[in-house]
């Protein structure tokens, strides 16, 4: 008998487990301060935040990490990250609570069943730009409570849970990432550096349509070949226990309770909205006002006492697995504290790009961008630690101001679609239920096709002196 020999598995495949990636990355990091040299660069207050003084970086007294500290660093990334841990868990408990009183899928069912089932494709590519919209406007982690429905919505058109991540947590991250407005690192840059605020809006437009069309084309043709194959879907196995539609999409009605929870959890979303414009709300503001809506729907739904208490443990039975994993994340950050080896990176990478031709210097800068990235996954904190180094970098080099802000958000931002280490992506996937290794088998073609783009948009901005 002839065996048939054994395929090589793909890149993709080989993917390990997101816990197991994560606890790679926390070893290599500690392993990176006993090579690194421990280095600091002074800092200053700018509008109530610590920024980097130019040309001041020093070398210190190395601190590398032991044993006990790698695990000590664990619970410590927990406390840091309690208020990120806290949202998802709060966001949780409001989608457990709209999900028992059937407005969700009520909801969805009749959007589906109104729109009908020959316009799925436009649905997807509609509900993309919109999802993609709320990052460019309103802002990344603000949106969390709007990702369950993308979940829903997928699946009552024959999706799976990764298109469902594609057409909200993708979509978000690259309208957040290249927003024109983006406060946190258009805004902080153009601070630093100077310039009229959100100027040079035009190009980071296009370039934020052209990534938003790119992601849209993506998830058609995703749902095109899973649903001609559903063998080739990425999210077999997944818990679709509260999301999956229940009838045929031709029976679904909204009762009158129904459009109550949906019309409180509208209002909600509008408050949060005031709140965030008008009093600088965050992360704790928004899961107090998540919290109050979970309450509200459970009251005029007549939910008793025991009811309510089941569902909470409940919900936040299924938000848990989500949850740890932000905290788990931030430990990386919180190591590369410990080990003071965050600027020593920083300073590295800038000194490579001395004396690079001006394309290659521009692109170079994304790169270096991309790679601090993944140990300082805040937008506005990695501009306020970079950009005062890059900025007087990119003059000399022949750089315009804009466009070294530009390498900078394309850097971050793209980056943001695979940085295991940034918070705010693993709550969000962890919302539409996908572990970040099916995720980055999903999104990786569609992060190649986007650095393309961005490349080619930086040496257009170079050739044209975009200023």
């Amino acid at each position: 008998m002839t065996t048939q020999p054994k395929l090589p598995r793909s890149f993709f495949k080989r993917i390990p487990h997101a816990i197991t990636m994560l606890f790679g990355i926390i070893i290599f990091v500690a392993l990176l301060t006993y090579v690194l040299p421990a280095g600091m660069y002074e800092r200053i207050q700018v509008n109530g935040r610590s920024a980097v003084v130019p040309n001041s970086y020093k070398v210190i007294t190395s601190t590398p990490i032991g044993l006990l500290d790698m695990f000590k660093a664990i619970p410590l990334g927990f406390k840091a990250a309690s208020e990120i841990i806290f949202i998802v868990l709060a966001g949780g408990i409001m989608f457990g609570f709209m999900d028992r009183t059937k407005a969700v899928e009520n909801g969805v069912g009749t959007l589906v069943r109104k729109l009908g089932q020959k316009n799925k494709v436009l649905i997807i590519i509609i509900m993309t730009f919109i999802y993609g919209m709320l990052g460019v406007a309103i802002g990344y982690e603000n949106n969390i409570a709007m990702v369950p429905i993308a979940a829903v919505l997928s699946l009552a058109l024959g999706g799976d849970l990764i298109l469902a991540a594609g057409i909200s947590v993708g979509a978000m991250t690259i309208g957040f990432g290249l927003s024109p407005i983006n406060a946190y690192t258009v805004g902080t840059g153009h601070k630093l550096a100077e310039l009229p605020m959100f100027s040079g809006a035009l190009l980071r437009s296009i370039l934020c349509f052209a990534a938003l069309s790119l992601m849209a084309f993506y998830n058609v043709r995703y749902f095109k070949r899973i649903t001609a194959n559903p063998n080739k879907s990425l999210g077999k196995n997944l818990d679709l226990s509260e999301l999956s539609l229940s009838k045929p999409i031709s029976d679904y009605r909204l009762s009158g309770n129904n459009i109550m929870v949906i019309a409180i959890f509208t209002i909600g979303l509008l408050v949060i909205l005031y709140g965030v414009f008008n009093f600088n709300w965050y992360i704790n503001e928004l899961s107090a006002v998540f919290l109050m809506i979970a309450l509200l729907c459970g009251l005029v739904s007549k939910m008793g006492a025991t009811q309510m208490s089941e569902t909470v443990l409940k919900s936040v039975s299924i938000a848990a697995p989500g949850a740890f994993m932000v905290g788990f994340a931030t430990s990386i950050k919180v190591l590369m504290e410990m080990g003071n080896i965050g600027d020593t990176i920083s300073y590295e990478l800038s000194s490579i790009l001395q004396g690079l031709p001006l394309h290659v210097a521009a692109i170079c800068m994304t790169i270096s961008q991309s790679v601090i990235n993944f140990f300082i996954p805040s937008g506005s904190g990695q501009a306020l630690a970079t950009l005062p180094v890059m900025l007087p970098l990119g003059e000399s080099l022949g750089l315009t101001k804009q466009v070294t802000i530009l390498a900078f958000q394309m850097g971050d931002g793209l980056s943001n679609l695979i940085n295991p280490t940034l918070g705010g992506l693993i709550a969000m996937l962890s919302m539409c239920r996908v572990p970040i290794d099916r995720w980055i088998r999903f999104i990786f073609p569609v992060l190649l096709s986007l650095i393309g783009i961005a490349f080619l948009t930086l040496i257009i901005a170079v050739a044209t002196n975009y200023s």
